[in-house]
């Protein structure tokens, strides 16, 4: 690779200038993106490339590796999907390569320390995942795995004190009952906080249950102050909860003590056609995606730098990466929202791996 991309720069300019490709693309950073030249005005985005057949991949076997550690509806293989070349698929940036996962390095780098995933059941998708790849790293390193609260669950590796968490929290703000036992998700308000402080690495996500409608949506009203609004644009909403989640990180999280990651929107494909029956990826390009512009609005403009995850694009490409009907509750349940796994999140997690590297 570094050949083809460097072509006729002297060898040891063209390491230091993979060096560089290795730094995430662009991070949230104040008002504006920071970007990363590679050679000139070129520059090396992680989130612009393609999905690439890849003999190495997958990076583990679920069932084998971490049969306790990712859930039966994400275990696609186990659960009788007949095709597989949705394992061995590798996200390739166009420009670069993302540096190869080595779970033993980031244990290290992570040694005594706390990684906390915040957010929904893609973020239960990404924490597995990453879980996963790291103990197939070490597989004869003791661990403890425990549901410390009704939401939270906990992997620990005893030999580096790391301590890999999922906290279940789809919407960030908070969702509460009145004395009516109606469902009043509070658009201006965070009251669970307290359990995202004294973590060393936070990786949030909301998105999902925003865009749920019908029997799926899971709030009654919204209230803003003291207004309670029977209903709103659901991107409206998302947005002022999103604000509310960006100013509690603003005033609570120290960023000399405390690294924070957005994991971006991770398409899903329930309109349309749907992924039943698909088997590879799409080609590109794909159309904007609807909150993506939010987000990027909602970082741009906090004060602390927050990475963003860009996934989105990566995602729209991976129609064929989700269960569909292989998530072991029958033909008549079409599952096009998670991800199978091994799969689409591990090149996720890579990405999480590469940014780690950089800081």
């Amino acid at each position: 690779m570094a050949q083809r991309l460097f072509g006729r720069v002297p060898l040891f300019l063209g390491f230091l200038l993979s060096t560089v490709a290795l730094v995430l693309p662009y991070q949230v950073q104040g008002n504006a993106f920071r970007h990363y030249r590679v050679e000139k005005e070129e520059r090396c985005d992680f989130y612009e490339g393609s999905w690439v057949l890849d003999t190495s991949y997958p990076l583990y076997d679920a069932s084998t590796n971490c049969p306790s550690i990712i859930g039966q509806g994400f275990d696609c293989l186990k659960n009788g999907r007949p095709d597989t070349d949705y394992l061995s698929y590798r996200w390739k940036p166009s420009r670069c390569d993302l540096p190869s996962f080595d779970g033993r390095k980031f244990l290290e780098r992570n040694r005594g320390k706390k990684i906390m995933f915040v957010g929904d059941s893609i973020s239960n998708n990404m924490w597995q995942s990453l879980t996963c790849m790291l103990h197939s790293a070490v597989p004869d390193s003791k661990f403890t795995f425990i549901n410390q609260t009704k939401n939270l669950l906990s992997f620990s590796f005893q030999e580096y004190g790391a301590e890999i968490m999922w906290l279940k929290n789809g919407f960030l703000v908070d969702l509460v009952k009145d004395k009516d036992k109606k469902r009043i998700l509070k658009l201006d308000s965070i009251s669970s906080g307290d359990k995202w402080k004294a973590v060393d690495t936070l990786i949030f996500n909301t998105y999902h249950w925003w865009t749920h409608t019908g029997a799926t949506q899971t709030w009654d009203y919204f209230q803003v102050g003291s207004e309670i609004i029977k209903d709103m644009d659901h991107m409206e909403a998302y947005k002022i909860g999103l604000t509310t989640w960006a100013k509690w990180v603003d005033s609570n999280i120290d960023p000399s003590k405390t690294k924070v990651f957005f994991q971006g929107i991770a398409a899903s494909h329930v309109d349309g056609k749907g992924c039943l029956g698909s088997s590879h990826p799409e080609q590109g390009p794909e159309p904007a995606y609807p909150g993506v512009d939010i987000v990027k609005s909602v970082l741009r403009n906090m004060s602390i730098a927050v990475h963003l995850l860009d996934i989105t694009f990566m995602t729209q490409l991976r129609i064929d990466g989700h269960p569909s009907i292989f998530t072991g509750r029958g033909a008549s349940y079409v599952d096009c929202s998670h991800w199978c796994l091994a799969g689409a999140p591990d090149s996720w997690n890579e990405l999480l791996y590469a940014a780690l590297l950089d800081n």
